[in-house]
């Protein structure tokens, strides 16, 4: 489920791979777009989907806030050269995900954020994370469980997994994230359902996601979206 850019998305993510090298002094490899000095900027960090790597979203970054500083993480587990899981899939149908791998994967998670977040200069409620797919989920996964290392989440083509819906009550309190989601109505991998059903379990739940519906587009990324999520980032750090 690879994520798929806008042209111009693609040709930032080319000059990308001419700027940035792999980092490996955090808990998970990355790569950084961050400005230089110490000053104290707000931080996205983007989480690709199943089968890719760091370097799938970073391009996003040149249509996102300038101002911001951007991580793009590389996922745990291999599985081949250049390709990466967060989690293997439990099962047939539906898009579940190994227990114990989502343990693992978040703890590692959980780290690399809150050590990012020393080593950039800012503060947990200035942290976001981005993903994608399989990324998305984890961002679900990290940022509705206590105890809060982020300021907000965008959970894109993604859903909320089975043993996090169950853990999630309605007598507990929100968390203090902001969320944003955004889905494909023509999307396969991850149906289009499944995003309307997360929104639906954390209005529920006392959250007010952001949720915008992308009519006619499958598993991927459109510059409209960006354009979402460009506005989402600037209300938040205006």
């Amino acid at each position: 489920m690879l994520k798929i850019f806008a042209l111009l998305a693609l040709l930032a993510s080319t000059a990308v791979h001419a700027q940035t090298t792999l980092q490996s002094d955090l808990p998970l490899k990355y790569l950084e777009l961050v400005h230089p000095g110490a000053e104290p900027r707000p931080l996205v960090i983007f989480l690709h989907g199943y089968g890719s790597n760091e370097a799938d979203l970073i391009g996003m970054k040149f249509q996102l806030p300038a101002q911001y500083n951007y991580l793009s993480v590389r996922a745990p587990m291999e599985l081949g050269e250049g390709r990466y899981q967060w989690f293997r899939k439990k099962g047939e149908g539906a898009y579940n995900g190994e227990t114990d791998d989502l343990k693992v994967s978040g703890q590692k998670l959980r780290d690399f954020i809150t050590q990012a977040t020393g080593k950039y200069h800012t503060t947990p409620d200035k942290v976001y994370l981005i993903g994608f797919s399989q990324g998305a989920m984890m961002s679900y996964e990290v940022g509705l469980r206590p105890q809060v290392v982020i300021g907000g989440f965008a959970a894109l083509s993604g859903r909320l997994l089975p043993v996090l819906k169950s853990e999630l009550k309605a007598d507990q309190s929100p968390l203090p994230v902001h969320i944003f989601i955004g889905h494909g109505t023509a999307d396969d991998p991850v149906p289009y359902r499944l995003g309307t059903e997360a929104n639906a379990q954390l209005q529920k739940l006392g959250y007010k996601p952001q949720f915008h519906a992308y009519p006619g587009i499958g598993h991927s990324i459109t510059a409209a979206e960006l354009r979402d999520l460009n506005g989402w980032l600037q209300q938040l750090n205006p």
